[in-house]
């Protein structure tokens, strides 16, 4: 079947591995020091490999491929004990805690927020700054509604979850409307390279210049970068 699919450009590729550890589906392997796409039918076509590639040697390629098997990459899961995306590894984060309750006022200003249900066309995206976040990160980082939702239009999402490519509907949303920046609120996780790549794509897609920032917060709170 005609599909996307990742191509990996061998002579660009150092062989470092960060991109078969962040293929969750185990797609990549290293074959004599370079990055080899080992099953084509464990590519989901999302790109959490993509971001994570320091040397820009992976890129999409839509051709004739085998069908994403779902069922086979559970599978293999399994039998490697490996469970899923390594994000949703459990584990408790403890933290300091103070007597007394403090309320904070919400700083959303619209609604909806999912990607998938926001309307491209909105009239509250005329001349927005733009947060695309990952559903966790308000969750993860205590101060999100003051550090990033404010003053900004939200919208959020999960390719892990969702398991669709937002960049059709984003760059929609930056083909339409004036949108003045875009700032990336993603987890530290591989599966969150989804969303930061699919941002990407919608803006290269669109033909603007809109100023990108990305901020990746850790699964303990803190911001990376």
């Amino acid at each position: 079947m005609l599909r996307k699919i990742i191509k990996i450009d061998e002579e660009k590729c150092t062989g470092c591995g960060l991109c078969a550890a962040a293929c969750h589906e185990g797609a990549i392997g290293m074959v004599n020091n370079k990055a080899k796409l080992l099953r084509e039918d464990f590519c989901d076509g999302l790109g959490d490999c993509l971001p994570a590639c320091p040397e820009d040697a992976i890129s999409f390629e839509e051709r004739d491929a085998p069908k994403y098997n779902a069922s086979a990459v559970l599978a293999a899961k399994k039998a490697s004990h490996t469970h899923g995306c390594p994000g949703m590894q459990a584990k408790m984060i403890q933290r300091e805690r103070t007597e007394g309750r403090v309320s904070a006022p919400s700083e959303l200003s619209q609604w909806p927020v999912q990607i998938k249900l926001v309307p491209a066309a909105a009239p509250y995206f005329a001349g927005a700054d733009l947060l695309v976040a990952a559903d966790c990160t308000a969750f993860a980082y205590g101060n999100f509604h003051a550090e990033f939702i404010k003053g900004r239009v939200t919208i959020i999402g999960c390719p892990k979850l969702d398991g669709i490519d937002y960049a059709e509907k984003l760059e929609s949303i930056f083909s339409k409307n004036d949108i003045r920046s875009v700032t990336v609120a993603r987890m530290s996780v591989p599966c969150c390279g989804g969303l930061e790549n699919a941002v990407r794509r919608a803006l290269d897609a669109s033909g603007k210049e809109i100023p990108l920032r990305v901020v990746t917060i850790s699964t303990d709170g803190n911001i990376l970068q």
